[in-house]
């Protein structure tokens, strides 16, 4: 979908694809049979924006192939689907039985890391609608916490200029500019903005900033107006947001029981209490945890936030609670004002099919109806604010 911004911008509102499980292009292109379409269709927009999700696998054939970078993108164009940016946080094996600390690697220490996210670009340069201003990828921030030594930060620093300096030659070569955010996460190197702030001082900020989001945002405990202006302060643009919303806990000692339903083998739940606010190391083990159930037997103090995706219609049931007022107030600083602050919104719940059992789809159309119902909240949040629903005047990928 799109919306208007007052100030003239075009807001892209999609869904991150990375919900569903899929490691080569027929399965991608059935994804968007048995999942997009029907969202599209459920939502009534003419076009639909996706977040897509390639494994590194089908990244590298899509990169090396125009023929296939030609047939997604006429496949998308036929179904009244959209891609402005791509999620290149997970490498591969995103929705295999157990993933947990899986998902940081290949790290930004590695070639295979800067290889994924350029063929990322070279696809996503071909997928572009031709009205859009530019595109944009979402990635790791730089990698986990530990181990971390000065070694693996002068690797990244290179890894992180030749990205910059090969996104502006794609630039150059295509006409298309892409830029990559970093994305802050719990229990990595970069958890906050302020580590955000630090860590990414020096990267060319006209190819690499931010990717910000919002579930992540609030289980740091981060003030969403101070954090944004932290990132303004260091030069940081926010080149995309993940609207999502994390689990919370005011009371976690009453909500064990309820906790223990979210715990599972598949994903990390980084829990975060609120001695954490405005720490200089967000994950001390005072009042942090690198998973749910480690959290629950060490009993940290305070109220919890969880690093748990969780439907950003639908509360979960009492005691527990979501984070929807973080990013309410999130949204309102970004997009609020007389500026957009960003224009690449994906809304990212990957753990449907995680959920307690009485929460989760137990059907293709029982999810199709939840993303549907996520985008429409989504979508309504932004009206709130001022921006107004609007279509392409042609189809996909025409600009007219």
């Amino acid at each position: 979908m799109r919306l208007r911004h007052r100030d003239g911008q075009t807001v892209h509102l999609g869904y991150c694809t990375n919900v569903h499980p899929a490691e080569d292009l027929a399965g991608v292109i059935g994804q968007l049979d048995s999942y997009a379409t029907p969202i599209r269709e459920r939502l009534g927009a003419d076009v639909l924006g996706l977040g897509l999700w390639l494994a590194a696998p089908v990244a590298s054939a899509l990169a090396e192939r125009p023929a296939l970078r030609r047939k997604l993108r006429a496949e998308l164009d036929a179904r009244g689907l959209e891609v402005v940016t791509l999620n290149g946080f997970p490498y591969q094996s995103f929705q295999a039985p157990v993933v947990k600390m899986g998902v940081y690697q290949p790290d930004w220490t590695t070639r295979e890391r800067l290889d994924y996210t350029l063929d990322l670009a070279r696809i996503l340069v071909d997928l572009l609608p031709d009205d859009a201003l530019r595109g944009s990828i979402s990635t790791l921030p730089l990698g986990w916490r530990e181990p971390w030594d000065e070694a693996r930060s002068a690797a990244s620093t290179r890894l992180l200029d030749k990205l910059a300096t090969s996104l502006t030659e794609i630039a150059w070569r295509t006409g298309r500019a892409v830029r990559v955010g970093f994305e802050p996460e719990p229990g990595c190197l970069v958890e906050s903005t302020a580590q955000a702030a630090e860590r990414l001082s020096r990267v060319d900020t006209d190819r690499l900033g931010v990717c910000l989001d919002l579930a992540h945002l609030a289980c740091a405990w981060e003030e969403p107006a101070a954090a944004l202006h932290r990132l303004r302060a260091a030069g940081l643009p926010v080149v995309k947001v993940q609207v999502s919303a994390a689990l919370a806990a005011d009371d976690p000692v009453a909500a064990a029981d309820a906790l223990r339903g979210y715990v599972e083998p598949r994903f990390l739940h980084q829990t975060r209490s609120a001695g954490c606010a405005g720490a200089a190391d967000p994950a001390d083990p005072r009042c942090a945890a690198d998973d749910l159930d480690a959290a629950l037997d060490a009993g940290l103090p305070g109220a919890w936030r969880v690093h748990y995706h969780v439907p950003l219609h639908a509360d979960p049931e009492p005691p527990l609670r979501s984070t929807v007022p973080v990013l309410r107030m999130a949204l309102r600083e970004l997009l609020g004002g007389d500026r957009a602050g960003c224009d690449h919104l994906d809304v990212e719940t990957y753990t449907w099919g995680v959920l307690p059992p009485a929460r989760r789809p137990d059907s293709a159309d029982g999810l199709v109806a939840g993303i549907a119902a996520e985008l429409a909240f989504a979508r309504d949040e932004l009206v709130e604010l001022g921006l107004r629903v609007v279509e392409p005047v042609g189809p996909p990928g025409t600009g007219g």
